[in-house]
């Protein structure tokens, strides 16, 4: 099952050619999966960017709009445009919820983990689900409680099914930050009992770059700080990866121009797993 996760970067930059140079991203990859975050949604002409790229791609798409899109809508100056998450996916999605993520008020933008069950034909179900953290670089402790949110949300939709959870998403953090670490379960304790996520990441070429984000990509301004590794894709355990022949092919993608334009400003992760 090839999984990719990648923040879109909603209706920011020149969206209108970005968008397809994200479609010749994903259909040169040919995912099962997806997770996407910051996908935009026009009210005024009923157009949506998972829908449209799960049309082309000939993928299942299933959209969850932001509960609270309004500072986001005054970053661009439009009050029609929603903002959210969406999974496409190769095989039917028989069952989706939603999680607000908690936030202090003064950080509450309307971030969410949406989860999706994937039915693959002959296979086990896949719980699979994609989230997006709030972004402060200070904003740690809030990122924490929304991972602890995200874990407890997850672990109530993976029952029913041998396959290990897979959540995906821009947790917008370091991988040797508290809330990481806190979520994967192995370096503290973890948030529900006997619940840990490997990183895929760990898994990839260790020589290989894994910044996903950062001001090597002209659309992110160089005084936020320096490059990093912050979109992930997790997979549960201790049923999940047991070696080298369950997570195989992590890479990152879409971190360069396409027909000269740079899909996003992060770069996105696809990884290959083996149920």
């Amino acid at each position: 099952m090839r999984v990719v996760t990648w923040n879109l970067w909603w209706r920011f930059g020149p969206w209108a050619d970005r968008q397809k140079a994200i479609l010749a991203v994903l259909r040169e990859l040919r995912p099962d999966v997806v997770g996407l975050q910051e996908v935009w949604s026009d009210r005024r002409t009923g157009e949506n960017l998972a829908q449209w790229l799960a049309t082309e791609l000939n993928l299942h798409c299933t959209w969850a709009p932001s509960p609270a899109p309004e500072r986001w809508r005054r970053r661009i100056a439009d009050d029609s445009v929603d903002i959210g998450n969406a999974v496409l996916s190769r095989w039917p999605v028989t069952d989706r919820a939603t999680l607000h993520l908690p936030a202090p008020q003064d950080l509450d933008d309307g971030r969410l983990a949406l989860y999706a069950r994937v039915e693959p034909p002959g296979g086990a179900p896949v719980p699979f689900f994609t989230t997006h953290l709030t972004s402060p670089l200070h904003a740690s402790a809030a990122r924490c409680r929304q991972v602890r949110a995200l874990a407890e949300f997850t672990a109530t939709h993976s029952a029913g099914t041998p396959f290990p959870p897979v959540v995906t998403g821009d947790f917008n953090a370091r991988p040797d930050s508290d809330e990481l670490r806190l979520f994967g379960g192995m370096r503290t304790t973890p948030v529900v009992p006997g619940q840990v996520f490997f990183d895929a990441w760990e898994y990839a070429d260790q020589a290989a770059d894994g910044t996903t984000w950062g001001p090597a990509n002209p659309y992110v301004h160089p005084g936020l700080g320096p490059a990093a590794r912050i979109d992930y894709i997790h997979v549960g355990g201790p049923a999940g990866p047991a070696g080298e022949g369950t997570v195989r092919g992590v890479r990152r993608v879409g971190h360069g121009p396409v027909a000269g334009v740079w899909p996003s400003d992060h770069a996105a992760v696809v990884a290959d797993l083996q149920g």
